[in-house]
Protein backbone atom coordinates (compact mmCIF):
# COMPACT_ATOMS: atom_id res chain seq x y z
CA UNK A 1 0.00 0.00 0.00
CA UNK A 2 1.24 3.41 -0.52
CA UNK A 3 2.85 5.25 2.56
CA UNK A 4 1.24 8.69 2.08
CA UNK A 5 -2.51 6.33 2.44
CA UNK A 6 -1.31 4.54 5.20
CA UNK A 7 -0.28 7.83 7.05
CA UNK A 8 -2.90 9.62 6.07
CA UNK A 9 -5.36 6.80 7.42
CA UNK A 10 -3.37 6.99 10.68
CA UNK A 11 -3.74 10.63 10.45
CA UNK A 12 -7.38 10.11 10.42
CA UNK A 13 -7.48 7.26 13.27
CA UNK A 14 -5.27 9.69 15.43
CA UNK A 15 -8.07 12.31 14.93
CA UNK A 16 -11.02 9.49 15.78
CA UNK A 17 -8.86 8.68 19.19
CA UNK A 18 -8.38 12.52 19.96
CA UNK A 19 -12.74 12.74 19.21
CA UNK A 20 -13.26 9.72 21.58
CA UNK A 21 -11.34 11.45 24.49
CA UNK A 22 -13.47 14.84 23.88
CA UNK A 23 -16.73 12.52 23.67
CA UNK A 24 -16.08 10.60 26.51
CA UNK A 25 -15.61 13.16 28.80
CA UNK A 26 -19.68 14.14 28.81
CA UNK A 27 -21.98 11.05 30.01
CA UNK A 28 -24.45 12.52 27.11
CA UNK A 29 -21.72 11.65 24.54
CA UNK A 30 -19.80 8.63 26.12
CA UNK A 31 -21.77 5.92 24.19
CA UNK A 32 -20.62 7.83 20.91
CA UNK A 33 -17.03 7.98 22.00
CA UNK A 34 -16.90 4.39 22.83
CA UNK A 35 -18.08 4.30 19.25
CA UNK A 36 -15.62 6.36 18.00
CA UNK A 37 -12.49 4.42 19.88
CA UNK A 38 -13.49 1.50 18.49
CA UNK A 39 -13.83 2.82 14.95
CA UNK A 40 -10.08 4.43 15.19
CA UNK A 41 -8.61 1.34 16.52
CA UNK A 42 -10.48 -1.14 13.73
CA UNK A 43 -8.85 1.29 10.96
CA UNK A 44 -5.64 1.28 12.64
CA UNK A 45 -5.67 -2.76 12.83
CA UNK A 46 -6.99 -2.68 8.83
CA UNK A 47 -4.50 -0.03 7.78
CA UNK A 48 -1.47 -2.12 9.87
CA UNK A 49 -2.21 -5.60 7.95
CA UNK A 50 -2.08 -3.88 4.84
CA UNK A 51 1.13 -2.09 6.25
CA UNK A 52 3.05 -5.05 7.47
CA UNK A 53 1.89 -7.10 4.57
CA UNK A 54 0.72 -9.50 6.92
CA UNK A 55 -2.49 -9.98 4.73
CA UNK A 56 -0.14 -11.72 1.91
CA UNK A 57 1.79 -13.40 4.32
CA UNK A 58 -0.11 -16.54 3.35
CA UNK A 59 -3.54 -17.88 4.65
CA UNK A 60 -1.94 -19.21 8.16
CA UNK A 61 -0.82 -15.57 9.15
CA UNK A 62 -4.46 -14.44 8.78
CA UNK A 63 -6.09 -17.44 10.27
CA UNK A 64 -4.06 -16.96 13.29
CA UNK A 65 -4.68 -13.69 13.70
CA UNK A 66 -8.36 -13.87 13.18
CA UNK A 67 -8.64 -16.20 15.23
CA UNK A 68 -6.99 -13.89 17.85
CA UNK A 69 -9.08 -11.27 17.23
CA UNK A 70 -12.51 -13.64 17.11
CA UNK A 71 -11.68 -15.46 20.78
CA UNK A 72 -10.55 -12.16 22.42
CA UNK A 73 -13.85 -10.27 21.22
CA UNK A 74 -15.48 -12.93 22.16
CA UNK A 75 -14.17 -13.14 25.91
CA UNK A 76 -14.32 -9.01 26.11
CA UNK A 77 -18.34 -9.59 25.39
CA UNK A 78 -18.35 -11.80 27.75
CA UNK A 79 -16.78 -9.60 30.44
CA UNK A 80 -18.70 -6.85 29.20
CA UNK A 81 -21.72 -8.24 29.98
CA UNK A 82 -21.23 -10.29 33.18
CA UNK A 83 -18.77 -7.83 35.27
CA UNK A 84 -20.48 -5.27 37.88
CA UNK A 85 -20.18 -1.78 38.01
CA UNK A 86 -19.00 -2.71 41.54
CA UNK A 87 -16.30 -4.80 39.91
CA UNK A 88 -15.14 -1.96 37.03
CA UNK A 89 -11.57 -1.07 38.91
CA UNK A 90 -10.38 -4.67 38.45
CA UNK A 91 -11.55 -5.07 34.77
CA UNK A 92 -9.63 -1.80 34.02
CA UNK A 93 -6.64 -2.89 36.36
CA UNK A 94 -6.89 -6.56 34.33
CA UNK A 95 -6.88 -4.30 30.73
CA UNK A 96 -4.17 -2.61 31.80
CA UNK A 97 -2.12 -5.34 32.31
CA UNK A 98 -2.52 -7.44 29.32
CA UNK A 99 -1.67 -3.84 27.61
CA UNK A 100 1.50 -3.82 29.68
CA UNK A 101 2.17 -7.69 28.62
CA UNK A 102 1.60 -6.95 25.28
CA UNK A 103 3.91 -4.21 25.10
CA UNK A 104 6.81 -6.37 26.54
CA UNK A 105 6.18 -9.20 24.16
CA UNK A 106 5.87 -7.29 21.02
CA UNK A 107 9.00 -5.16 22.04
CA UNK A 108 10.92 -8.74 22.58
CA UNK A 109 9.95 -10.13 19.35
CA UNK A 110 11.29 -6.90 17.89
CA UNK A 111 14.03 -6.85 19.22
CA UNK A 112 14.86 -10.75 18.26
CA UNK A 113 14.10 -9.55 14.46
CA UNK A 114 16.44 -6.51 14.62
CA UNK A 115 19.27 -8.84 15.81
CA UNK A 116 19.01 -11.00 12.98
CA UNK A 117 22.77 -11.28 10.85
CA UNK A 118 20.86 -10.52 7.80
CA UNK A 119 19.20 -7.40 9.35
CA UNK A 120 21.35 -3.99 9.46
CA UNK A 121 22.32 -2.66 12.57
CA UNK A 122 19.56 -1.87 15.28
CA UNK A 123 18.81 1.91 15.35
CA UNK A 124 19.52 3.51 19.28
CA UNK A 125 15.69 4.77 18.94
CA UNK A 126 14.45 0.86 18.57
CA UNK A 127 16.82 -0.65 21.38
CA UNK A 128 16.27 2.56 23.79
CA UNK A 129 12.21 2.32 23.11
CA UNK A 130 12.26 -1.08 23.91
CA UNK A 131 14.05 -0.85 26.50
CA UNK A 132 11.60 1.33 28.03
CA UNK A 133 8.55 -1.12 26.49
CA UNK A 134 10.28 -4.02 28.75
CA UNK A 135 10.46 -1.99 31.96
CA UNK A 136 7.17 -0.04 31.94
CA UNK A 137 5.31 -2.88 30.35
CA UNK A 138 6.96 -5.51 32.99
CA UNK A 139 5.89 -3.13 35.84
CA UNK A 140 2.36 -2.37 34.71
CA UNK A 141 1.78 -6.22 34.25
CA UNK A 142 2.17 -7.63 37.63
CA UNK A 143 1.36 -4.51 39.08
CA UNK A 144 -2.10 -4.53 37.53
CA UNK A 145 -2.27 -7.84 38.74
CA UNK A 146 -1.73 -7.03 42.25
CA UNK A 147 -4.54 -4.22 41.93
CA UNK A 148 -7.12 -6.36 40.69
CA UNK A 149 -6.00 -9.12 43.49
CA UNK A 150 -6.49 -6.52 46.25
CA UNK A 151 -9.73 -5.94 45.41
CA UNK A 152 -10.88 -8.88 44.88
CA UNK A 153 -9.40 -9.87 47.63
CA UNK A 154 -8.63 -13.81 46.42
CA UNK A 155 -5.26 -14.17 47.66
CA UNK A 156 -3.90 -11.03 48.77
CA UNK A 157 -5.56 -9.06 51.66
CA UNK A 158 -6.35 -5.28 51.05
CA UNK A 159 -4.49 -4.14 53.88
CA UNK A 160 -0.84 -2.58 52.85
CA UNK A 161 1.88 -4.89 52.83
CA UNK A 162 5.23 -3.70 53.75
CA UNK A 163 8.53 -4.97 55.24
CA UNK A 164 11.81 -4.19 56.79
CA UNK A 165 14.15 -2.96 53.68
CA UNK A 166 11.38 -2.48 51.39
CA UNK A 167 12.17 0.70 49.59
CA UNK A 168 16.04 -0.13 49.48
CA UNK A 169 15.29 -3.22 47.50
CA UNK A 170 13.41 -1.44 44.97
CA UNK A 171 15.91 0.86 44.26
CA UNK A 172 18.88 -2.00 44.34
CA UNK A 173 16.19 -3.37 41.78
CA UNK A 174 15.91 0.12 39.56
CA UNK A 175 19.31 0.25 39.35
CA UNK A 176 19.92 -3.59 38.22
CA UNK A 177 16.87 -2.31 35.48
CA UNK A 178 19.26 0.61 34.74
CA UNK A 179 22.18 -1.34 34.18
CA UNK A 180 20.74 -3.93 31.90
CA UNK A 181 19.09 -1.30 29.96
CA UNK A 182 22.22 -0.01 29.19
CA UNK A 183 24.10 -3.13 28.26
CA UNK A 184 21.11 -3.60 25.48
CA UNK A 185 21.59 -0.59 24.13
CA UNK A 186 25.16 -1.13 23.79
CA UNK A 187 25.07 -4.51 22.91
CA UNK A 188 21.87 -5.14 21.49
CA UNK A 189 22.10 -9.36 20.52
CA UNK A 190 22.25 -9.88 24.32
CA UNK A 191 18.74 -11.15 24.04
CA UNK A 192 19.20 -12.52 27.40
CA UNK A 193 19.72 -9.16 28.81
CA UNK A 194 16.10 -7.91 27.91
CA UNK A 195 13.95 -10.85 29.57
CA UNK A 196 16.26 -10.25 32.76
CA UNK A 197 15.34 -6.76 32.58
CA UNK A 198 11.88 -8.00 31.98
CA UNK A 199 11.68 -10.21 35.09
CA UNK A 200 13.39 -7.86 37.44
CA UNK A 201 10.86 -5.14 36.16
CA UNK A 202 7.63 -7.97 36.90
CA UNK A 203 9.35 -7.82 40.29
CA UNK A 204 9.26 -4.02 40.86
CA UNK A 205 5.99 -3.92 39.78
CA UNK A 206 5.02 -6.32 42.47
CA UNK A 207 7.07 -4.64 44.89
CA UNK A 208 5.38 -1.09 44.05
CA UNK A 209 2.01 -1.88 44.24
CA UNK A 210 1.47 -4.10 47.05
CA UNK A 211 2.11 -1.15 49.64
CA UNK A 212 -1.11 0.26 48.43
CA UNK A 213 -4.38 -0.15 50.02
CA UNK A 214 -7.63 -2.13 49.05
CA UNK A 215 -9.38 1.73 48.82
CA UNK A 216 -6.38 3.68 47.07
CA UNK A 217 -5.94 0.90 44.25
CA UNK A 218 -8.32 2.84 41.75
CA UNK A 219 -5.66 5.59 41.96
CA UNK A 220 -3.09 3.06 41.31
CA UNK A 221 -5.54 1.88 38.67
CA UNK A 222 -5.16 5.20 36.99
CA UNK A 223 -1.49 5.43 37.43
CA UNK A 224 -1.07 1.81 35.70
CA UNK A 225 -3.40 3.12 32.83
CA UNK A 226 -0.99 5.62 32.16
CA UNK A 227 1.75 3.47 32.31
CA UNK A 228 0.26 1.08 29.75
CA UNK A 229 -0.12 3.89 27.42
CA UNK A 230 3.38 4.73 27.76
CA UNK A 231 4.46 0.94 27.26
CA UNK A 232 2.29 1.19 24.18
CA UNK A 233 4.02 4.38 22.54
CA UNK A 234 7.26 3.16 23.20
CA UNK A 235 6.57 0.51 21.62
CA UNK A 236 5.07 2.35 18.89
CA UNK A 237 8.87 4.30 18.61
CA UNK A 238 9.89 0.45 18.11
CA UNK A 239 7.72 -0.28 14.86
CA UNK A 240 7.85 2.95 14.08
CA UNK A 241 3.93 3.02 13.91
CA UNK A 242 2.54 7.06 14.48
CA UNK A 243 -0.57 6.00 15.03
CA UNK A 244 0.41 3.54 18.66
CA UNK A 245 2.34 5.99 19.48
CA UNK A 246 -0.27 9.00 19.23
CA UNK A 247 -3.08 6.45 20.66
CA UNK A 248 -0.08 5.72 23.61
CA UNK A 249 0.38 9.04 24.44
CA UNK A 250 -3.19 9.99 24.44
CA UNK A 251 -3.95 7.03 27.13
CA UNK A 252 -0.64 8.12 29.02
CA UNK A 253 -1.55 11.79 29.26
CA UNK A 254 -5.13 11.02 30.57
CA UNK A 255 -3.51 8.20 33.03
CA UNK A 256 -1.90 11.01 34.61
CA UNK A 257 -4.25 14.00 34.32
CA UNK A 258 -7.01 11.23 36.21
CA UNK A 259 -4.13 10.25 38.63
CA UNK A 260 -3.73 13.94 39.62
CA UNK A 261 -7.67 14.63 39.50
CA UNK A 262 -8.36 11.80 42.11
CA UNK A 263 -4.81 12.99 44.42
CA UNK A 264 -6.56 16.52 44.65
CA UNK A 265 -9.33 14.82 45.50
CA UNK A 266 -8.11 13.46 48.67
CA UNK A 267 -6.05 16.16 49.13
CA UNK A 268 -3.00 13.62 49.49
CA UNK A 269 0.31 13.55 47.35
CA UNK A 270 1.03 10.13 44.73
CA UNK A 271 4.02 9.33 47.00
CA UNK A 272 1.55 8.98 50.32
CA UNK A 273 -1.07 7.13 48.31
CA UNK A 274 1.77 4.93 46.72
CA UNK A 275 3.37 3.95 50.17
CA UNK A 276 0.18 3.66 52.13
CA UNK A 277 1.12 6.13 54.57
CA UNK A 278 -2.53 6.93 55.24
CA UNK A 279 -2.61 3.47 57.37
CA UNK A 280 0.14 4.71 59.25
CA UNK A 281 -1.75 7.94 59.79
CA UNK A 282 -5.35 6.67 60.80
CA UNK A 283 -3.27 4.23 63.70
CA UNK A 284 -3.22 7.48 66.31
CA UNK A 285 -7.26 7.95 65.67
CA UNK A 286 -10.04 8.43 67.74
CA UNK A 287 -11.54 5.49 69.03
CA UNK A 288 -15.28 4.60 67.54
CA UNK A 289 -16.71 4.73 71.10
CA UNK A 290 -15.09 7.98 72.01
CA UNK A 291 -16.53 9.30 69.00
CA UNK A 292 -20.20 7.35 68.53
CA UNK A 293 -20.87 6.60 72.45
CA UNK A 294 -24.37 7.38 73.25
CA UNK A 295 -24.87 9.69 70.81
CA UNK A 296 -25.64 7.81 67.47
CA UNK A 297 -29.53 8.06 66.80
CA UNK A 298 -31.35 5.08 64.92
CA UNK A 299 -34.32 6.11 62.44
CA UNK A 300 -36.70 4.24 60.48
CA UNK A 301 -37.96 4.09 57.69
CA UNK A 302 -41.67 6.31 58.79
CA UNK A 303 -39.58 8.75 60.73
CA UNK A 304 -37.75 9.68 57.46
CA UNK A 305 -40.89 10.02 55.84
CA UNK A 306 -42.37 12.27 58.19
CA UNK A 307 -38.99 14.48 57.52
CA UNK A 308 -39.58 14.51 53.87
CA UNK A 309 -42.96 14.96 53.67
CA UNK A 310 -42.18 18.64 55.32
CA UNK A 311 -39.22 19.11 53.46
CA UNK A 312 -39.18 21.48 50.75
CA UNK A 313 -35.39 20.92 49.42
CA UNK A 314 -33.47 17.14 49.52
CA UNK A 315 -30.33 16.38 48.76
CA UNK A 316 -28.93 12.87 47.90
CA UNK A 317 -25.62 11.61 48.49
CA UNK A 318 -24.84 8.65 46.72
CA UNK A 319 -21.32 6.63 47.63
CA UNK A 320 -20.01 3.12 47.20
CA UNK A 321 -23.04 1.52 49.31
CA UNK A 322 -24.89 2.44 46.86
CA UNK A 323 -23.43 0.97 44.02
CA UNK A 324 -22.99 -2.57 46.26
CA UNK A 325 -26.38 -2.52 46.54
CA UNK A 326 -27.78 -1.39 42.97
CA UNK A 327 -30.16 0.80 44.48
CA UNK A 328 -29.35 3.41 41.29
CA UNK A 329 -33.33 2.81 40.61
CA UNK A 330 -34.75 2.69 43.80
CA UNK A 331 -33.24 6.13 44.26
CA UNK A 332 -34.59 7.21 40.94
CA UNK A 333 -38.35 6.19 42.17
CA UNK A 334 -37.77 8.25 45.06
CA UNK A 335 -36.84 11.08 43.59
CA UNK A 336 -39.71 11.13 41.30
CA UNK A 337 -42.33 10.14 44.14
CA UNK A 338 -40.87 13.27 46.51
CA UNK A 339 -40.79 15.24 43.26
CA UNK A 340 -44.26 14.95 42.20
CA UNK A 341 -45.16 16.14 45.49
CA UNK A 342 -43.59 19.16 44.56
CA UNK A 343 -40.21 18.84 46.59
CA UNK A 344 -36.93 19.88 44.71
CA UNK A 345 -34.62 16.81 44.35
CA UNK A 346 -30.69 17.08 43.47
CA UNK A 347 -27.63 14.93 43.99
CA UNK A 348 -24.35 15.47 45.38
CA UNK A 349 -21.65 14.38 43.68
CA UNK A 350 -18.03 13.81 45.61
CA UNK A 351 -15.15 13.59 42.41
CA UNK A 352 -14.15 9.90 44.76
CA UNK A 353 -17.58 8.69 45.56
CA UNK A 354 -17.31 4.72 44.54
CA UNK A 355 -14.22 3.65 43.30
CA UNK A 356 -13.55 4.87 40.58
CA UNK A 357 -14.04 9.01 39.00
CA UNK A 358 -17.79 9.17 37.23
CA UNK A 359 -18.83 5.80 39.20
CA UNK A 360 -21.71 7.76 40.61
CA UNK A 361 -22.42 9.56 37.47
CA UNK A 362 -22.73 6.34 35.63
CA UNK A 363 -24.74 4.35 37.58
CA UNK A 364 -27.24 7.42 38.25
CA UNK A 365 -27.44 7.36 34.36
CA UNK A 366 -28.20 3.83 34.07
CA UNK A 367 -31.03 4.78 36.18
CA UNK A 368 -32.11 8.04 33.81
CA UNK A 369 -31.86 10.55 35.82
CA UNK A 370 -31.15 13.45 34.20
CA UNK A 371 -27.56 14.62 34.52
CA UNK A 372 -28.39 18.57 35.31
CA UNK A 373 -29.62 17.03 38.66
CA UNK A 374 -26.05 16.05 39.45
CA UNK A 375 -24.29 18.67 41.08
CA UNK A 376 -20.15 18.71 41.62
CA UNK A 377 -18.80 19.23 45.47
CA UNK A 378 -18.52 23.18 44.32
CA UNK A 379 -21.74 23.36 42.82
CA UNK A 380 -23.78 21.88 45.42
CA UNK A 381 -21.83 22.85 48.67
CA UNK A 382 -23.49 26.13 49.40
CA UNK A 383 -26.71 24.90 49.02
CA UNK A 384 -26.77 22.48 52.14
CA UNK A 385 -27.34 25.29 54.72
CA UNK A 386 -30.89 25.35 52.62
CA UNK A 387 -31.47 22.12 52.55
CA UNK A 388 -34.28 20.30 54.75
CA UNK A 389 -32.55 16.49 54.02
CA UNK A 390 -29.46 14.73 53.13
CA UNK A 391 -29.96 11.86 52.45
CA UNK A 392 -26.43 10.34 52.61
CA UNK A 393 -26.16 6.42 50.96
CA UNK A 394 -23.19 4.56 51.56
CA UNK A 395 -20.44 7.34 51.33
CA UNK A 396 -18.31 7.81 54.55
CA UNK A 397 -14.81 9.66 54.09
CA UNK A 398 -16.09 12.31 51.48
CA UNK A 399 -18.85 13.22 54.25
CA UNK A 400 -16.63 13.33 57.16
CA UNK A 401 -16.51 16.80 58.84
CA UNK A 402 -12.73 16.07 60.31
CA UNK A 403 -11.34 17.25 57.11
CA UNK A 404 -12.33 20.43 57.90
CA UNK A 405 -12.15 20.18 61.96
CA UNK A 406 -8.87 17.96 62.97
CA UNK A 407 -5.71 18.79 60.93
CA UNK A 408 -4.17 15.73 62.38
CA UNK A 409 -7.02 13.83 60.99
CA UNK A 410 -5.52 11.74 57.93
CA UNK A 411 -8.07 13.34 55.74
CA UNK A 412 -7.39 16.81 57.11
CA UNK A 413 -7.91 19.38 54.28
CA UNK A 414 -9.40 17.00 52.17
CA UNK A 415 -12.22 18.58 50.22
CA UNK A 416 -15.59 17.09 51.14
CA UNK A 417 -19.46 17.69 50.86
CA UNK A 418 -20.67 19.37 53.51
CA UNK A 419 -24.10 17.48 54.22
CA UNK A 420 -23.43 18.32 58.23
CA UNK A 421 -24.78 21.72 57.14
CA UNK A 422 -28.00 20.52 56.10
CA UNK A 423 -31.31 21.33 59.08
CA UNK A 424 -31.31 17.07 58.69
CA UNK A 425 -29.03 14.13 57.77
CA UNK A 426 -30.28 11.06 56.89
CA UNK A 427 -27.07 8.50 56.64
CA UNK A 428 -28.17 4.91 55.57
CA UNK A 429 -25.08 2.41 56.24
CA UNK A 430 -24.92 -1.17 57.41
CA UNK A 431 -22.94 -0.74 60.23
CA UNK A 432 -20.57 2.44 61.77
CA UNK A 433 -17.61 0.57 60.10
CA UNK A 434 -15.18 3.58 58.60
CA UNK A 435 -14.08 4.11 55.32
CA UNK A 436 -10.61 3.72 53.57
CA UNK A 437 -8.83 5.91 55.94
CA UNK A 438 -10.02 3.95 58.44
CA UNK A 439 -11.16 6.15 61.61
CA UNK A 440 -15.05 7.00 62.53
CA UNK A 441 -16.73 10.09 61.06
CA UNK A 442 -18.27 12.20 63.62
CA UNK A 443 -21.23 13.06 61.36
CA UNK A 444 -22.99 9.98 62.35
CA UNK A 445 -23.13 11.23 65.91
CA UNK A 446 -24.09 15.16 65.50
CA UNK A 447 -27.61 16.43 66.80
CA UNK A 448 -29.27 16.93 63.30
CA UNK A 449 -27.96 13.14 61.76
CA UNK A 450 -29.89 10.14 62.01
CA UNK A 451 -28.57 6.57 61.02
CA UNK A 452 -30.73 4.50 58.73
CA UNK A 453 -29.02 1.06 59.44
CA UNK A 454 -30.08 -0.93 56.12
CA UNK A 455 -28.69 -2.15 53.19
CA UNK A 456 -28.89 0.65 50.43
CA UNK A 457 -31.56 -0.31 48.20
CA UNK A 458 -33.58 -1.88 50.94
CA UNK A 459 -33.37 0.92 52.56
CA UNK A 460 -34.75 3.22 49.54
CA UNK A 461 -37.37 0.67 48.93
CA UNK A 462 -38.80 0.84 52.47
CA UNK A 463 -38.36 4.55 52.35
CA UNK A 464 -40.73 4.72 49.28
CA UNK A 465 -43.50 2.64 50.39
CA UNK A 466 -43.51 4.61 53.69
CA UNK A 467 -43.64 7.85 51.72
CA UNK A 468 -46.90 6.93 49.81
CA UNK A 469 -48.29 5.63 53.22
CA UNK A 470 -47.49 8.97 54.83
CA UNK A 471 -49.33 10.89 51.67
Amino acid sequence: MNPSIINLAYLLASVLFVLCFIQLSHPRTAERGNLTGALAMLLAIVVTLFDRGILGAGRQAFLMIFAGMLVGGAIGAVLALKVKMTAMPQMVALLNGFGGGASVLVAGAALHDAVDPSMPVPSLQLTVATVASGLIGGVTFWGSLVAFDKLQELLLPGKPILFRGQQPLNILLALAVVALGVMIVLEPSNLWAYWTLVAIASVLGLLLTIPIGGADMPVAIALLNSYSGLAGAATGFVLNNNVLIIAGSLVGASGIILTQIMCKAMNRSLANVLLGRIEQAAAGAASADDVYAGKVKSASADEIAMLLDNASRVVIVPGYGMAVSQAQHAVRDLMNLLESKGIDVEFAIHPVAGRMPGHMNVLLAEADIPYDKLKGMDEINPSFEQTDVAIVIGANDVVNPLARTDPNSPIAGMPILDVDKARTVVIIKRSLSPGFAGIPNPLFAKDNALMFFSDGKKAITALITAVKEAA
